[in-house]
């Protein structure tokens, strides 16, 4: 579903962000509640008691200005709250409540997330406020939300009882939902590795220069067959990587060479979760394609395929377990199986920052020799000489950063030796 136009029936965007939270085990079958409220002042909200992993747009209840019930179920029972957020923040049209447990994790510790773990999510968290614990569906919780929304927030923890997040559109209060979480889970991973390192407000506006200064727009005439090709397969990859959490919907970047001079890369500010393949940008030389918003990253990924020829594809992404050890500073040990090491090599750790102040140093050591690379506090950077290749490698970088980090309880993990090395680079002719 994509979220480029308004047209969208409130029923149907409950029922497709439903779907994501619960299909990202952030919520459970009975947990959860989202809500919109329409240009005529009526509430459209997710039912009390129905199967969330089921829910149809039949299932979802409208609540009018007058307080009339229309549906065949029970508004949810946390209505009270979304009720009194709408009345207390008119800039508000959208609410998404649930109980993920890296967020609960935060809740039932009394603690809020520090989301300068990573240099956007505070852009698109805010402040994150702190709700006091009350009784479910009573109007003391109401209130209690609704004040925590009255002093300025839209990302709010409730103690003991998940987190609550508010939007002028029901995408723009998921991403806050979704950020929050990706944050808590960076700082409870990175937790079983050491310590989490966060980023100084100075490191957060470096971060967000707009690198892109000098492409330029261009009015594309005619596209090639492979061209049109590359951008369905480009997109079903980017669903994939969402699906499998490499992604978070406001974050991760793609870029695939066409020829020497030009490449495709995903637009910046599109939800990766509906991306299309009309959506994706050419980028030929220094100009990208007019009526597109260019990857912030399109700079990086240009200089990376400059350095790099026989490099056809460059994935950035945030995978959690990875990241854990990015926000950590701990140093990741890819001699986890023998798959592993073929696929990944030694993975090289820049500095926070390192890429925009060193980019020639980053862009020679990320090649075919060292092809999955961590940037600390930012990204997971994986190249390939296909499309396949590169995501391939990101997916086993991060299944072995899990592992890695689920070894630490049963004592630690113990890396293939030297010897065996060797004998895989001998046997897979791997570049010495």
């Amino acid at each position: 579903m994509s979220y480029s136009n308004e047209f969208i029936h409130p029923k149907d965007q409950i029922v497709d962000i439903m779907r994501r939270i619960y299909g990202y085990g952030m919520t459970t079958t009975s947990g959860g509640n989202l809500s919109i409220l329409d240009g005529e002042g009526n509430i459209w909200i997710s039912p009390g008691g129905v199967d969330k992993g089921a829910l149809t747009r039949d299932d979802i209840v409208r609540v009018k200005p007058d307080g009339a019930i229309e549906g065949k179920h029970k508004p949810s029972s946390e209505f009270p709250f979304h009720k009194a957020i709408y009345q207390m923040r008119p800039d508000v049209k959208a609410i998404l409540h649930a109980h993920p447990p890296a967020l609960v994790s935060f809740s039932v510790a009394g603690k809020i997330p520090d989301t300068s773990i990573y240099p956007a999510a505070k852009n698109v968290c805010g402040i994150v406020g702190y709700a006091p614990y009350e009784v479910p569906g009573s109007e003391a919780l109401g209130k209690s939300v609704a004040k925590a929304f009255a002093e300025g927030h839209s990302t709010i923890l409730l103690e003991n009882h998940g987190a609550c997040t508010a939007g002028a559109t029901l995408l723009e209060a998921f991403q806050r939902f979704e950020t929050l979480d990706f944050c808590a889970r960076l700082i409870n991973n990175a937790m079983r590795l050491g310590t989490p390192h966060t980023l100084t407000p100075t490191e957060i506006e470096f971060h967000a220069l707009d690198r892109n200064a000098e492409f330029k727009p261009f009015d594309v005439s005619g596209r090639t067959s492979k061209e049109i090709e590359l951008r369905t397969r480009m997109v079903n990859l980017i669903h994939r990587a969402y699906r499998q959490r490499l992604f978070i919907s406001t974050e991760g970047a793609f870029a695939v060479r066409l020829d020497a001079e030009s490449f495709l890369v995903s637009p910046y500010g599109i939800d990766r979760g509906s991306l299309a393949p009309e959506d994706l940008v050419l980028v030929r030389g220094r100009r990208y394609e007019s009526g597109k918003v260019l990857s912030k990253a399109a700079w990086f990924f240009k200089e990376i395929f400059d350095a790099q020829p026989e490099l056809k594809s460059v994935i950035a992404a945030q995978p959690p377990y990875l990241m854990g050890y990015a926000v950590s500073h701990e140093k990741f040990d890819p001699r986890v199986i023998p798959e592993s090491y073929i696929m990944l090599r030694e993975v090289p750790v820049f500095p926070f920052g390192e890429h925009f102040r060193g980019v020639d140093k980053v862009a020679r050591t990320i090649s075919p020799r060292y092809p999955v690379a961590i940037i600390e506090n930012d990204a997971v950077i994986s190249v390939g000489r296909t499309l396949i290749e590169s995501f391939d490698r990101l997916e086993v970088a991060e299944y072995s950063a899990k592992a890695t980090i689920s070894a630490a309880a049963l004592g630690g993990m113990k890396p293939i030796g030297d010897d065996q090395i060797a004998e895989l680079v001998q046997a897979f002719h791997l570049i010495p």
